[in-house]
């Protein structure tokens, strides 16, 4: 016989608790209990489960790679590392509006070598048919089908048996064995743990779309990162076209690259060559930029530092950076204050990354340094430089990983010029049509690049 109970579950952890209480004994966050109402079943003798397989020796398994599924999307299958895995559970999250479903819906359509199912449960039939339309023919063979009911679900699996499963969102799933709302901690885990039972014994891929907190993780308990076997994080700025896809957990690949997008009328379009949209070119030298050559996972690309600096008009100087970590930017001041004597203490200080990324290499630090010195004297920096490099404390400029892609991508954008740290190791194979200059403090970048003729 069933009987209701109240409890209380972790949103971050998934712990269960009798009763409310403030911070989570096991993942040590404060506020985290929510109130469900749990169906438990009474009665039920405890009986040891059987194995189903023996233990093997690692010796004796057959390590086979599988097969993966070609989503016919470059960027996606770079992030992927070569494709779908059979059998996988993928978790896409992102931000309301930055284009989850739109990537979801855009690779059913383009895989017409496998039937999809995309189960809905937030929008209808016909808004799905709208989006499908404005993304173009797709020569994917696609089934729709709006359900939240998670029973509902499994039956439609088995009568279509597709070969990519599409759930939008795992938010909205329900199932029949709890009581407890949809969205909350125990459905979300129930349901994924369903699905991941599915997707291992049929070997049919799952991909999940997944809502995120305000704080910017994702919705529902930690365990959902730890079920599925592949995390990937959408981002982006709703002011700006592009948009990043990162793998933030990957069992069947590398989690160091990215795939990049832009959002125009007809969809996600893939860029090839992120250096090209990511700089620009001005038809006369102004001050305040710089480029700087950096990597992101394995790929390298071109991207254009900002900087305004100008004379504090209420006394207090402020410190704003856009697409750059504030913290490091004020550590880069304090060092060209203190190791180079320029002063800075009195001035508004103001960053920026062109195109709307986020800009995580310490390389960038020898980029953004040019930047501020370039607005602080009123001197541009030539376009025809570019620049990689990590700023320490005492003002030295230290050498970054990965120097001879820097310099490859530098040189097929027509730099003429790069600047790197004196320690930095280039093989021959690295060197380019291209001159390599090298700089061993922050002082001597700046001769160099604003040194009156």
């Amino acid at each position: 016989m069933a009987k209701t109970k109240t409890t209380y579950f972790c949103r971050n952890c998934g712990a269960e608790s009798p009763k409310w209480i403030g911070r989570c004994p096991s993942c040590a966050e404060w506020n985290t209990y929510v109130e469900e109402v749990v169906t438990g079943k009474t009665g039920r003798p405890a009986t040891k489960r059987k194995s189903s397989a023996p233990p093997v020796l690692v010796s004796e398994i057959k390590a086979e790679e599988q097969p993966r599924v070609n989503t016919h999307s470059t960027e996606l299958n770079r992030v992927l590392g070569g494709g779908i895995v059979p059998g996988s559970v993928i978790l896409i999250g992102g931000e309301p509006g930055i284009g989850k479903s739109t990537l979801a819906l855009q690779i059913a359509l383009q895989m017409p070598q496998i039937t999809t199912l995309y189960i809905s449960g937030e929008e209808s039939s016909s808004q799905i048919k709208l989006r499908a339309d404005r993304l173009g023919p797709g020569k994917g063979k696609c089934y729709i089908l709006c359900e939240t009911n998670l029973e509902a679900v499994f039956e439609q699996l088995e009568k279509v048996g597709p070969g990519l499963a599409i759930v939008d969102s795992i938010q909205t799933m329900q199932s029949d064995l709890l009581d407890s709302p949809a969205g909350s901690v125990s459905q979300i885990k129930e349901c994924a743990a369903a699905l991941l039972r599915y997707a291992k014994e049929t070997g049919t891929p799952v991909a999940l779309i997944g809502h995120i907190t305000k704080e910017g993780g994702l919705a529902g308990p930690k365990v959902l990162e730890h079920i599925v076997d592949v995390v990937l994080q959408f981002e982006g700025d709703h002011n700006h076209l592009y948009r990043v896809l990162r793998a933030s957990k990957n069992r069947f690949g590398s989690t160091s690259d990215l795939g990049l997008y832009e959002m125009n009328e007809s969809g996600l379009a893939e860029v090839k060559n992120p250096s090209e949209i990511l700089i620009s070119r001005h038809e006369d030298d102004m001050s305040g930029i710089a480029i700087s050559a950096m990597v992101d996972g394995h790929r390298p690309f071109l991207i254009e530092m900002q900087a305004l600096v100008s004379t504090a008009a209420y006394g207090t100087p402020q410190r704003s950076s856009t697409g750059f970590d504030l913290r490091r930017l004020s550590m880069l001041l304090a060092v060209l204050e203190k190791r180079a004597g320029f002063r800075l203490s009195a001035k508004d200080v103001f960053l920026n990354v062109a195109g709307g990324l986020r800009v995580t290499d310490p390389a960038a630090d020898l980029a953004v340094i040019a930047a501020i010195l370039s607005s602080d004297t009123d001197l541009p920096v030539r376009q025809d430089i570019c620049l990689a490099g990590e700023v320490g404390l005492s003002g030295e400029i230290r050498p970054v990983s990965r120097l001879d892609q820097r310099i490859t991508e530098a040189a097929k954008m027509g730099f003429k010029k790069i600047i790197i740290s004196s320690a930095g190791k280039v093989s021959p194979a690295g060197r380019n049509d291209i001159d390599i200059v090298r700089a061993g403090k922050v002082e001597q970048v700046f001769r160099m690049l604003f040194r009156r003729k």
